[in-house]
């Protein structure tokens, strides 16, 4: 215990050597953030998946905390929330899939073998001796010149597609090199994408091949909830869907091309060129006849605000999400309950931070939004019904600054920045990274998509600039133990924690380096809030365009 405080004392005299608060202002506070995660990540919240009595506890007691504080509701009506109405899916075990090929039948094992899910209304899902079709990475770029499909006909087939970018492998004169985001995973390289051009174009169901660099974690993370799925529920016309969605194991891809006469490895080769182009597998075709479960529910997120004193029509935005994975099977403690201690409870207890210390300080020009979205483990749902349905007009939301994980392992001598080269955010970061003492380092990860994988995105997608802060993206320089522990911290989250049981809230936790992160961005919404300035994306950003068209509300 001694050693715990000595410890503790020296880690924070090791921040405030470096850093300096601003003169009266309050500041975030680590035993805050820890007793909020302690209650959010506990037993009672049943691990809050969306739909169950742990989001009824949740939304109550982020309510309760946004009042406390004294903010306003920034939901719809006057009230806390948004309604979010979810379809929640789950196929039901045994979930007989094969593979079927001269005769026989190669039986693919749900969670072992195969993940799959869907996000459609369906009772019962039917698929008898579907062909399969090798579309590579599945990419159709015109702006890269680069199309994956040709002439092939996906219509009934089921899609079988490479993880990650062309480029993510290529080597040095290799025809995909650079054509993407090199390491950096684009928008192509994210199985979301993949998923929705297979549905464009007619395929039953889209396979992804899971490589754990490619795709940034390991099996066990992808196949943590065999069958279950969310999705926002459509009215009227919707985006098409594919009947079943998900992932294929690396070794039983391979055995899958392999009784095709092809070699795994080698076609990995070939797809990154841009002459490659899809063809039908001979001989092999997917079965299944699986039941599901439908439930239709309404989620929610919830929403407070900080008027601002003289624009408050412009807003400021501080977004965590509060669902995790709920319970899933027991682990070898016997542990059902996932409870998102660290994903996201400690990123939803920044912005509880947030809120405290901004309506603490002096009253700011803008108004600031404090949301905390539901389903983001789902598919960025929340976000996402938000982004389509804005309760304050997006093209004068100033931009929005988003904690999902943050690090727990101590004071650091840097802050980590996802998405490099998106917009003037990244300079603010700098500035206020610099004011502590600190340097800004580019993510050590961009080949595991982060950028499009958090509730920013969602945000972006409408042109709103983002800011992203998560631990997981890059191992920080710790002041105790430097890089190599923080890429161990990273590592060891990922592999043994990350959307499981063992994600849970620990008073061991030295959230120093959570909390110069969070102060940072405070920083930046405080010198944001009081200013006439608009962010702007950077030359070359997909997201500058759609911005641009709305110039005109934010002129003076």
């Amino acid at each position: 215990m001694i050693y715990r405080a000595v410890c503790l004392f020296l880690s924070i005299l090791a921040v405030a050597a470096c850093s300096k608060p601003e003169e009266n202002t309050v500041q975030i506070d680590p035993e805050r953030l820890s007793n909020i995660v302690k209650v959010l990540a506990s037993e009672e919240f049943g691990g809050r998946a969306p739909g169950t009595p742990g989001e009824e506890k949740t939304v109550a007691y982020l309510i309760e905390e946004f009042k406390s504080l004294g903010l306003e509701p920034g939901g719809e009506n006057g009230s806390w929330t948004q309604t979010v109405p979810m379809v929640h899916t789950q196929i039901n075990t045994p979930a007989p899939m094969f593979l079927s090929t001269g005769g026989e039948r190669l039986p693919l094992a749900q969670g072992a073998d195969i993940e799959v899910s869907t996000l459609r209304n369906l009772d019962r899902i039917e698929i008898a001796d579907a062909p399969i079709a090798f579309v590579g990475f599945g990419v159709d770029a015109p702006e890269r010149d680069w199309n994956d499909f040709g002439n092939i006909d996906l219509k009934s087939k089921v899609a079988l597609f490479l993880v990650n970018d062309p480029d993510f492998a290529a080597g040095p004169g290799e025809p995909a090199a650079g054509r993407f985001g090199d390491r950096r995973m684009t928008y192509y390289g994210r199985w979301a994408y993949k998923f929705e051009e297979a549905a464009r174009r007619g395929a039953l169901a889209a396979l992804v091949i899971h490589e754990t660099e490619a795709a940034g974690y390991p099996w066990s993370v992808a196949s943590s909830s065999p069958g279950e799925n969310y999705a926002l529920a459509q009215s009227g016309e919707s985006t098409p869907l594919v009947s079943l969605q998900g992932w294929l194991h690396n070794d039983a891809a391979a055995r899958l091309l392999k009784r095709a006469g092809l070699d795994l490895d080698k076609l990995r080769v070939e797809a990154r060129s841009p002459e490659f182009e899809a063809f039908d597998l001979e001989g092999i075709t997917f079965n299944a006849d699986l039941a599901t479960t439908v439930e239709n529910i309404e989620s929610r997120n919830v929403l407070a605000i900080l008027p601002g004193s003289e624009r408050p029509d412009e807003i400021l935005m501080a977004s965590s999400h509060w669902d995790a994975y709920g319970t899933g099977e027991p682990d070898a403690q016997g542990r059902t309950v996932r409870p998102g201690a660290n994903d996201d409870a400690l990123g939803t207890a920044g912005v509880l931070e947030l809120a405290r210390v901004l309506k603490a300080g002096p009253a700011l020009d803008r108004s600031v939004l404090f949301a905390v979205w539901t389903g983001e483990e789902s598919g960025l749902l929340g976000s996402q019904a938000y982004a389509a349905n804005p309760l304050y007009p997006l093209e004068k939301t100033v931009a929005n600054f988003t904690l999902d994980i943050l690090q727990t392992a101590g004071a650091a001598r840097d802050v980590i920045l996802v998405g490099e080269g998106q917009s003037e955010l990244e300079d603010d970061l700098a500035r206020a990274a610099r004011s502590q003492g600190r340097t800004v380092t580019p993510e050590s990860l961009p080949e595991n998509g982060l950028f499009y994988r958090a509730d920013h995105f969602s945000m972006a997608r409408q042109g709103v600039p983002v800011l992203l802060i998560m631990g997981i993206a890059g191992g920080a320089d710790l002041v105790e133990g430097g890089r190599e522990a923080g890429e161990k911290w990273i590592a060891d989250y990922v592999s043994n924690c990350y959307h499981k049981t063992c994600d849970a809230w620990d008073p061991n936790w030295d959230l120093t380096g959570a909390v110069q992160d969070i102060s940072a961005i405070r920083m930046i919404m405080s010198d944001l809030g009081s200013s006439t300035r608009w962010p702007e994306w950077k030359e070359g950003s997909e997201f500058k365009a759609i911005r641009d068209r709305s110039a005109g509300v934010r002129k003076l």
